[in-house]
């Protein structure tokens, strides 16, 4: 059996982390479905900066606008809207086969937004207005100024995919958020059965980052005792956080409050494991894969981490696998002198930069494609 097919069984649903229009036109994304059991996707500006550069998909886009004076802000609005409208369109099966549960297509707001509330909550409902479909999600980072956002957003029966997390507290955060604002859209009369959301929670950066962070305490004269402490520690470090993260997901969906919310048909905020293509070769290209399968739970893979895992993935509930390994690695890693805070605070500061510098190339893409056009 196709193992990309039998992670449903264990609860687990896998996305494609990527989007372009032959996906649409050629049926890349539905033969990811109809083979592979895929039920969503998920886009952001970097996907959408190598579609405009390295193809050209969008050329009638560009025909269609000479001459009409429009930015590149606008164009590219445009041809986002279109191709996610267009996956959530072929998604729609899924969506009403698994009653709202999957079936999703993802669009996200500007990262130039990220440190404000109140654009945050207009470019989405803005997007969420244009877009037009049930089965389309609205990304918020979940920044200090998203959790607002995306509360409030949540009360006004808008679904949202919270992306850029990579602490445990900014995670129980938003979880908490999702609830506050089911329960706010509840009190309204409004139907929170309708309502969904995924809180993408990012993982191979961590163990990207925590390798640089000890290999400059070692070399920075780390003590014996930190030395033997962050031995072992390389590679393991993203996997816990995110074990870690996910028993708080389990706390949070099994109080009185949520029970409340799910006697009126309520569904829950699953996590959604993000960044999972492994970025050093010293670990199993699909680690971030097989190491994080569990109920409730998203998974979404660029294609060759789909390749790869269809062709050599191993399948077993393994995200609650040995809870104390995971709080030891993290004493472990804090005990060694590095500090998992920092490391996440740095993180979501350069989560937000990336996209913005993704955001400048792709609007810079597309107002070199428009000038050739001309």
């Amino acid at each position: 059996m196709n193992p990309l097919r039998k992670l449903a069984e264990f609860g687990q649903s896998i996305w494609v982390d990527n989007l372009q229009r032959s996906y649409i036109t050629k049926g890349t994304l539905k033969k990811f479905i109809d083979e592979d059991g895929l039920t969503g996707l998920t886009s952001n500006p970097t996907i959408f900066q190598k579609a405009v550069s390295g193809s050209d998909d969008y050329q009638d886009l560009f025909n269609a606008a000479k001459g009409r004076g429009l930015s590149g802000n606008d164009l590219y609005e445009q041809l986002a809207v279109r191709d996610v409208r267009g996956a959530a369109d072929i998604l729609r099966g899924v969506y009403d086969a698994t009653k709202g549960r999957d079936g999703y297509a993802s669009l996200e707001v500007s990262p130039r937004l990220a440190l404000d509330t109140k654009a945050t909550l207009e470019e989405a409902r803005r997007l969420w207005k244009t877009l037009d479909r049930p089965n389309v999600m609205i990304k918020v980072p979940g920044t200090e100024a998203g959790v607002p956002a995306f509360e409030q957003l949540t009360a006004e029966g808008i679904n949202v995919n919270v992306t850029l997390l990579f602490s445990q507290t900014r995670y129980r955060q938003i979880a908490e958020a999702y609830v506050s604002g089911l329960e706010k859209l509840a009190a309204s009369g409004g139907d929170v059965s309708r309502v969904a959301s995924v809180a993408s929670f990012f993982v191979s950066r961590i163990d990207a980052l925590v390798d640089k962070e000890i290999e400059k305490k070692l070399k920075a004269g780390a003590t014996p005792e930190q030395q033997k402490a962050l031995e072992g520690v390389s590679g393991k470090v993203a996997i816990a956080n995110a074990k870690l993260a996910y028993r708080a997901y389990k706390e949070v969906f099994s109080g009185a409050r949520w029970k409340a919310l799910e006697a009126k048909g309520a569904k829950v905020q699953r996590v959604l494991w993000a960044s999972t293509s492994t970025k050093s070769p010293k670990l199993r290209d699909v680690l971030y894969v097989e190491e994080l399968i569990g109920r409730d739970t998203v998974n979404t893979l660029p294609p060759a981490t789909i390749d790869a895992f269809r062709d050599h993935g191993k399948v077993r509930a393994s995200l609650e696998e040995d809870l104390p390994a995971a709080e030891a690695t993290m004493r472990q890693l804090e005990a060694g002198g590095v500090s998992m805070q920092t490391v996440t605070e740095e993180l979501a500061r350069d989560g937000i930069r990336l996209f913005e510098e993704s955001f400048d190339q792709l609007l810079s893409a597309v107002d070199e494609k428009l000038k050739k056009t001309a």
